[in-house]
């Protein structure tokens, strides 16, 4: 069976009870379950090949609206340069490298994530970008070489944060026995409020310019930058 969800995520005008922020964390405990978030259109398009394809329970989550919402104008041009690579089980897709922090992005937070960079980049931080693709199984090589190389993560997501995507990343840091600084930003513990979409992204930080603050937050943290 294939699942496509749609309105995942924050769906703005539709209302307080329709935000579809829970499918992550209910999702992926469940066992053989595979679930997938695509960045993009064309993403979107060549999960659904693989999902057809795929012998078992399979989910694709994606948005309400323009996938591009709380991008920025640095990575509008990305619809028709970049078509990204053929969807593997398990394989995330690096947008960007980086060396002073990363970037964790799932689904429709991942263009996101690059605005960030690109902002960061402007003030002299080089910010590896990872479109992490598969909300399970995780892309665990991907999340244990940013541990280890950088150290300093952040994790971009529209769940819940309670048992969402960020929760999952940690699992695979601790379970490693790894010592990275990383730092969630998703949906809180409250129901969040009618309001256009994109109001609701900035208000929550899930927006570019909200990723590169809570990652220059992060660096100043880690006394790399002040």
């Amino acid at each position: 069976v294939v699942l496509c969800l749609d309105r995942a995520g924050l769906v703005g005008e539709d209302g307080p009870t329709h935000h579809g922020c829970f499918d992550i964390s209910y999702l992926r405990h469940i066992p053989n379950m595979v679930s997938m978030a695509p960045k993009d259109l064309f993403e979107f398009e060549e999960m659904l090949r693989f999902a057809v394809g795929f012998n078992g329970p399979i989910s694709i989550r994606y948005p309400r609206g323009e996938v591009l919402s709380g991008a920025g104008p640095e990575v509008i041009d990305i619809r028709s340069q970049n078509r990204g690579e053929k969807i593997q089980l398990a394989k995330s897709e690096l947008l960007r490298a980086g060396k002073d922090v990363a970037i964790l992005g799932i689904g429709d937070m991942s263009m996101p994530a690059l605005g960030a960079a690109h902002i960061l980049a402007s003030e002299g931080i080089h910010a590896e970008v990872i479109n992490m693709r598969f909300v399970k199984p995780l892309d665990s090589e991907a999340i244990l070489k940013a541990a280890t190389k950088i150290g300093k993560i952040i994790v971009a997501e529209d769940n819940v944060l309670q048992g969402g995507f960020g929760s999952a990343v940690l699992e695979v840091i601790a379970a490693n026995g790894l010592n990275a600084d990383v730092h969630r930003l998703g949906i809180p513990d409250r129901f969040i409020a009618h309001a256009a979409r994109e109001e609701l992204l900035e208000e929550l930080g899930l927006t570019a310019k909200g990723i590169a603050n809570a990652a220059k937050s992060l660096l100043a943290r880690n006394r790399q930058y002040i």
